[in-house]
């Protein structure tokens, strides 16, 4: 049996959820390792950057970015494939994966730092966990960390009253959709896991399944995705027998229109704040104007990874992609912006690290 790896991260991170359930998954040995003081150092330290995530390999390299440590395992361990090696289904995956763990991000932080019984359960929890041996009261290092989450990661992320109903719709319309293509298979694609389930689960694990208010909602609107987060982290490969759908199935239809009135568009209105030189810009999506968000580097290289990955598309693929993607307005915001310019490096990124985001002042990669 391989070595296991190391994998630093938090019980309740939404990212590490991920790349646990993915390594679960494949079966690839790996060992926890809670984020405290000491470890923060030492990630700190090794990659450069403070977050979660991080993975230290038995050769002792390290790696951070949950996208693409997968794709890099998925080359060292390349079968059963999580990636579908259908290029059109393969593409679409990697659209919905984007999608599903960057979109559902803003809904996730305002569920558990905006409901005073979700931020009192998880403050304790993190407080337990990453501020173990600091020198402080519990109640302050709780206080700190509900003060400081809500105001980086709800208001600073252009959650107002303003904005609020739409951002808790994103949650109940991720669910709906989700509800009815469990209805009739166990996984977006079929028989088998594939990229588009481990984006989804970032945010449906380790936030909306288990946080009071959101997991309520799901149990009740949406008990599918509740057995289906469950089903996917028992799942293993060894196991896990069955064959996907053909091609793209008409019910990822609703995903796919979100992805082209909000997701896409809103990749394009960060993507020219990036251009500008701007730190904070403000975006309409849906008809809802959020103001004085933060201008994120590494969704510009989001924006960036998915046009490469079209543009990757053998002949056919590509027609078919186009056609798809025209049909749910997708098209036009994938390739609104002629050159987004992230400054991303394009080789060994998981080694580099694509330096974004968890550590206690922030969030989670």
């Amino acid at each position: 049996m391989p070595a296991p790896i190391d994998v630093y991260g938090s019980v309740v991170s939404y990212y590490t959820g991920k790349l646990e359930g993915y390594l679960r998954y494949k079966e690839i040995p790996y060992r926890f390792v809670a984020y405290g003081p000491a470890e923060q150092r030492r990630v700190r330290r090794q990659t450069g950057a403070g977050q979660i995530p991080a993975v230290e390999l038995p050769d002792g390299r390290w790696m951070t970015d949950t996208t693409p440590m997968i794709d890099w395992f998925e080359a060292q361990r390349p079968e059963p494939a999580v990636v579908p090696v259908d290029p059109l289904q393969g593409f679409f995956s990697r659209l919905v994966e984007d999608h599903a763990e960057e979109w559902l991000w803003r809904p996730a932080m305002h569920y558990r730092w905006s409901y005073r019984r979700d931020a009192l359960l998880v403050s304790r929890c993190l407080a337990e966990e990453l501020m173990v041996g600091i020198p402080a009261p519990g109640f302050a290092k709780r206080l700190l960390l509900r003060r400081r989450q809500h105001g980086g990661w709800v208001r600073g992320d252009g959650v107002t009253p303003e904005t609020r109903a739409h951002v808790e719709g994103c949650y109940i319309d991720a669910l709906a959709s989700l509800e009815a293509i469990f209805a009739t298979r166990p996984f977006l694609l079929g028989e088998a896991p594939t990229l588009a389930d481990f984006g989804f689960f970032a945010s449906m694990f380790r936030h909306f399944s288990q946080d009071p208010t959101p997991s309520a909602i799901m149990r009740e609107r949406a008990p599918g995705v509740y057995e289906w987060q469950a089903r996917l982290w028992n799942a293993r490969a060894s196991t896990t027998d069955g064959a996907l759908v053909s091609g793209v199935p008409e019910d990822w239809g609703p995903i796919l229109d979100r992805v082209g009135s909000a997701y896409l568009p809103y990749l394009c209105a960060n993507a020219e704040g990036w251009r500008a030189g701007a730190r904070r810009h403000d975006a309409e999506i849906e008809g809802v104007r959020y103001r004085n968000l933060p201008v994120s580097q590494y969704r510009v290289w989001c924006l960036e990874r998915l046009r490469e990955h079209f543009e990757a598309l053998p002949p056919d693929a590509k027609a078919a992609a186009r056609a798809r993607l025209e049909a749910h307005g997708c098209f036009e915001p994938l390739f609104r912006i002629e050159t987004p310019g992230s400054r991303y490096p394009a080789d060994d990124v998981p080694f580099r690290g694509l330096k974004v985001h968890y550590d206690l002042r922030g969030r989670e990669r």
